[in-house]
């Protein structure tokens, strides 16, 4: 099963995906349905999901080559393609089975998305300072706030809602919302400079009415941290695709540029410079996969949902986020400059590159953030941690 589906993805990247790099690099009008239609037709879509829930049932790290895969010929939806993984992952592990019946299961079926409504304008990546309420109103939750950035929000059947207790501000829930719930409004889309084919929305939560079942179990500052450990290695799987494709643009330059009496290949400056760059996406893919190994672990526990509420944010996922996010922007630089003047142009895809791959450094956690949190949680004395 995984050899299909990752040679399913590659060659969904070869014909879907690289053809359309000028498409993808603008901000359309709206999402390409058709192109996530044909990926679920192929049987394709929420690769993690096991075989009986309808999905090829990879795990973590059989999903890092997938992901590689897809954002080699495009980063953009490769993420929105494996924003679902964390939004599903929460609900099997937090919510109840019914939950899982009523929303997962038609997701899968239909080859459809989730999406995660955390950050807000406020607080930032302080998840602790989110101002979102959640009020228990009979036998119903009432969610008002507004969510600053969440990827696939217009179109995902339903959202997890990060929100303050009403009653107990210190108190944090996660919370499932249906997209068409009543007070959802799309404030608008973020006109992104890179990831242009992803589709992020600022979300506004007005009176918002939910049963109360489906308040997610558990610390929802903790929840959320749980789910997004899967979204940061995955992200750091992106940067390998991207890092990936920059090296063969590389190499097709440097096959046709002529120096001397040769060509750019015979070239042992630019030769050592492609050494560094293999090296370095090897070791990009074996974090991610190390770090995939670890979760993948924690995950096959028949108590997993109470050891990632324990554990919260994995130190491999964050250190996986980081390293990927700044080795893909050394290769990136890198490759710009072996371009000369036309590293510094439209000619070529390497702009979109460079654009694309500088998002794993930013979302879910910019990388002073993280520096912080990994200083906080894994650097300081025992008894001084956070």
């Amino acid at each position: 099963m995984t050899h299909r589906v990752l040679t399913g993805a590659r060659k969904f990247a070869e014909h879907e995906l690289l053809p359309r790099t000028d498409e993808f690099d603008t901000l359309a009008d709206e999402p390409p349905f058709a192109l996530y239609r044909r990926f679920h037709q192929a049987g394709l879509a929420h690769w993690w999901l096991p075989e009986h829930h309808g999905g090829p049932g990879l795990g973590l790290e059989q999903s890092v080559d997938v992901v590689s895969e897809l954002a080699y010929g495009d980063a953009g939806t490769a993420f929105t393609l494996l924003v679902p993984y964390t939004g599903s992952l929460m609900v099997q592990l937090f919510g109840t089975d019914e939950l899982h019946r009523r929303y997962v299961l038609p997701m899968a079926a239909s080859g459809g998305f989730c999406a995660l409504a955390g950050s807000e304008h406020e607080a930032g990546s302080e998840l602790g300072r989110t101002a979102t309420t959640a009020a228990l109103d009979g036998d119903h939750i009432v969610l008002n706030g507004v969510k600053a950035f969440s990827t696939c929000a217009d179109f995902a059947d339903y959202l997890l809602v990060l929100a303050r207790d009403a009653t107990e501000p210190g108190v944090f829930h996660t919370v499932l919302l249906p997209r068409r719930t009543p007070g959802v409004r799309i404030v608008k889309r973020w006109p992104v400079i890179g990831l242009r084919s992803s589709w992020t929305y600022e979300v506004a939560l007005t009176e918002c009415r939910v049963p109360a079942d489906h308040l997610l179990r558990g610390n929802g500052l903790r929840i959320l941290e749980s789910g997004i450990n899967a979204l940061r290695i995955l992200i750091g799987a992106t940067t390998v695709g991207v890092a990936r494709r920059i090296r063969d643009l590389c190499m097709d330059y440097a096959a046709d540029k002529r120096l001397g009496d040769g060509t750019l290949l015979d070239n042992a400056v630019f030769a050592a410079r492609l050494g560094q760059m293999e090296i370095q996406i090897d070791v990009m893919r074996n974090q991610c996969l190390s770090a995939a190994r670890t979760l993948d672990t924690v995950l096959a526990r028949p108590d997993a949902a109470a050891e990632l509420l324990r554990q919260g944010t994995l130190r491999s996922a964050v250190a996986t986020k980081m390293f990927c996010g700044q080795t893909g922007w050394d290769i990136a630089s890198t490759a710009s400059e072996m371009f000369g003047g036309l590293g510094y142009t439209e000619e070529l895809p390497l702009g979109k590159l460079m654009r694309d791959i500088r998002y794993a450094s930013i979302l879910d956690g910019g990388d002073d953030v993280l520096r912080q949190l990994v200083y906080n949680r894994y650097v300081l004395p025992a008894f001084r941690r956070i």
